[in-house]
């Protein structure tokens, strides 16, 4: 049921970043809180605070350094989807943390062969990259 709960959320979530190159606070914040409660829950919110606060911490670096390289909504993604591949230990982490950032890149790279317009939503990314990583470890 939470896998299930987890996917829906990440398919909406990149369905309005697709379409309006936005994360809204209502689906970002609450996400992140009920993967939070779901990490107390099964005694594990330690890793999954950690893991969220790494990956938004990096993306708000990033996001403070260059504001159109990396919107505002990705970093409060990050403390969501960090929190949950923290969930599937480190080396999932690891793996989303990386893997999103090549999706967006490829992307990208193929909205420029095709001469299409080479703004590229980040959330996808964020969601394929955590539960491929979840999928995988």
């Amino acid at each position: 049921m939470a896998a299930m709960a987890v996917a829906v959320w990440c398919v909406w979530l990149s369905v309005i970043d697709m379409r309006e190159r936005r994360l809204p606070n209502a689906l970002t914040i609450p996400g992140a809180l009920a993967v939070l409660g779901y990490a107390v829950v099964t005694g594990r919110a330690r890793q999954a605070v950690v893991g969220g606060l790494v990956l938004a911490a990096s993306y708000l670096v990033i996001h403070l350094a260059r504001p159109s390289a990396l919107g505002a909504g990705d970093v409060k993604l990050a403390l969501g989807v960090g929190a949950l591949a923290a969930l599937g230990g480190a080396q999932a982490w690891v793996f989303a943390a990386l893997l999103a950032p090549c999706l967006t890149a490829l992307v990208g790279a193929t909205q420029l062969i095709r001469r299409r317009s080479h703004v590229v939503a980040h959330g996808p990314s964020m969601c394929a990259a955590t539960l491929l990583a979840l999928c995988l470890y």
